[in-house]
């Protein structure tokens, strides 16, 4: 699934539930006044996804840091920039000081190009170097073309519109359609786990058999499947959050056999160990069930051009 809804995602998550668990997830969503219709969280009144961040949520310690990348994107890219964007837990107000990292997107005029991935590179890295408050910045780069294609909308497209809070430039968002979590909303971002288990299998055989080195390895796939799991359940759950632990519990009240599996998944990638067991489960138990699943469910993603990652 490179560059899918549930990679993008895996760069940092809510690290905390937030709001009464109870009342989010087991069928007691709030009544936003619609005639006693329920409304599951992350959704307005009329069923649609709501942008789920915003600048005024990132938290006080993040702020200088937030300031900062704004001032050196501009520095760095210049008139190549169409428009920068925050993801995960900081514009969600969820960050932790010292554990969570700095998410961006950038849309680009054109393609980006090699020169481009190493000026956001060594950007990502003299952050990181610099703030303390953060643990790693990781930055994707697109173009504006392809961010507004066809292809894309209900994968990076939604994700722009409903994951992305604006820092720099335009929002893509005003161009773009609103959401619902329907099932081809469910399709494109993540209906491709399938083509990515021999990725993860060759990833896991040539990591180095060391904990410390498989560790990042189990938080992403972690996340990953836990992710994918949750939109795998969107459409009857109805809602969104992006939360961990109320992706798996939203999960297991549809498939409370692989429950347990999709609730373990949540602490690790939260919390992650360098277990090589759990990356086996994952590419030969978990994994493989789950793109079945999807696959019978939803379908499997468009296919996208050869190199379009």
């Amino acid at each position: 699934m490179t560059g899918s809804a549930s990679d993008r995602m895996s760069g940092s998550t809510g690290d905390r539930m937030s709001g009464s668990a109870s009342n989010r997830l087991t069928g007691g969503a709030r009544d936003r006044g619609t005639g006693g219709t329920t409304v599951r969280p992350g959704l307005d009144a009329q069923g649609f996804l709501v942008r789920e961040g915003s600048l005024a949520r990132v938290p006080r310690p993040f702020r200088p840091v937030v300031a900062a990348t704004r001032k050196r994107l501009t520095d760095v890219f210049g008139p190549r920039l169409h428009s920068a964007y925050l993801y995960g837990s900081v514009p969600r107000g969820t960050a932790r000081v010292g554990r969570s990292d700095l998410d961006l997107l950038l849309a680009l005029h054109e393609e980006p190009t090699g020169a481009d991935r190493a000026d956001a590179l060594a950007l990502g890295a003299a952050l990181d170097g610099e703030f303390g408050q953060i643990d790693g910045c990781g930055t994707l780069l697109f173009s504006r073309a392809r961010l507004l294609s066809d292809l894309e909308r209900y994968d990076l497209g939604w994700f722009v519109a409903c994951l992305c809070t604006p820092l720099l430039g335009e929002d893509l968002a005003a161009r773009l359609p609103r959401y619902r979590p329907d099932t081809l909303l469910a399709r494109e971002t993540n209906g491709d786990l399938h083509l990515l288990l021999p990725r993860w299998r060759r990833r896991i055989d040539e990591a180095e058999d060391t904990a410390e080195a498989r560790r990042p390895l189990v938080r992403s796939l972690s996340r990953h499947l836990v992710r994918t799991g949750f939109t795998l359940v969107m459409p009857r759950w109805n809602g969104w959050t992006s939360d961990l632990r109320e992706m798996a519990e939203a999960f297991a009240g549809f498939y409370p056999e692989r429950a347990g599996q999709l609730r373990d998944a949540a602490v690790l990638g939260l919390e992650p160990t360098g277990d090589a067991v759990v990356l086996r489960s994952y590419a030969d138990d978990l994994g493989p069930w789950l793109a079945g699943e999807y696959a019978r469910v939803h379908g499997v993603k468009a296919p996208r051009p050869p190199g379009w990652s």
